[in-house]
């Protein structure tokens, strides 16, 4: 009677421990199962270069994180479209080849949707801003209109818009260009004295006039104005997507909200 009673008792513990074990597969099974739902997510990879302020830029006495119109924008049709966004910070002249080789879904960027030559390989969204080139110089140069460039050395931000404007007329003015990878250091530039004059968005030119007496600028006179846009891979459906989330912005007054956040206009 002993001897089965402590088998009696061995089964007991055996099946004790097997209902036990059955537990904890469930219990792992629901939390595999949870973690799968959220990585089920969509989630979009967008790039930009964070030295643009006030489409993109790096506040460091605040924290790291990118801020912006754009990156309001990126995210406020993102959140529409039902994604989760990650942003990725890259050289502006990297953001085109990054679309090509499909690291990244879209870039917003002060992209111009209107170059001809970019559209033969991404795609652009409908225009979300129109902005203004402006020439900024330092005041004691005295370059207040396109005819004093000549002879001068000015820059702009490599595979911009403004270094595209820049260009276009550079034998006409008789100036030459030189490009920079990024828009804090064409202010250097000027300040040090190895460039005359620089060719910047007016959105991102008056932070840097409200904040120094010593620049000036003017309108940089050319015929192409351009529209800023959002750039996606070639035959992307996110185009058409974003597009429908950007003309309900415009008409809800949301793009025009942001444009009195960032601009103050």
């Amino acid at each position: 009677m002993k001897k089965w009673s402590g088998i009696a008792i061995l089964l007991l513990l055996m099946m004790s421990v097997l209902a036990a074990c059955g537990t904890k597969n469930e219990e792992d099974g629901e939390k595999a199962s949870s973690a799968n739902k959220d990585s089920d997510k969509k989630v979009l990879t967008m790039a930009t270069s964070a030295d643009y302020p006030p489409f993109e830029y790096v506040d460091t006495a605040v924290s790291e994180e990118i801020i912006g119109f754009d990156i309001d924008l990126a995210k406020m049709i993102a959140e529409e479209l039902g994604y989760d966004l990650v942003i990725e910070d890259m050289d502006f002249n990297g953001l085109i080849p990054a679309l090509q080789a499909k690291s990244i879904d879209f870039v917003i960027a002060g992209m111009d949707g209107n170059d001809e030559e970019r559209k033969k390989v991404i795609d652009f969204s409908a225009p979300y801003f129109t902005p203004t080139n402006l020439v900024i110089t330092m005041k004691d140069l005295n370059i207040e209109k396109p005819e004093d460039l000549a002879g001068k050395k000015v820059g702009a931000q490599t595979a911009s818009i403004q270094e595209k404007g820049a260009v276009s007329i550079e034998e006409t003015y008789g100036y030459t260009v030189e490009s920079r990878d990024r828009v804090p250091d064409l202010f250097q530039e000027i300040r040090s004295g190895h460039l005359d004059a620089i060719v910047i968005a007016d959105a991102v030119a008056n932070g840097y006039l409200d904040a120094s007496e010593d620049l000036s600028s003017f309108e940089l006179p050319v015929e192409h104005k351009p529209a800023l846009s959002i750039a996606f891979q070639k035959g992307s459906a996110l185009t058409a997507e974003f597009d429908r989330v950007l003309k309900e912005l415009q008409d809800n007054g949301k793009i025009d909200e942001l444009s009195i956040k960032w601009f103050g206009n």
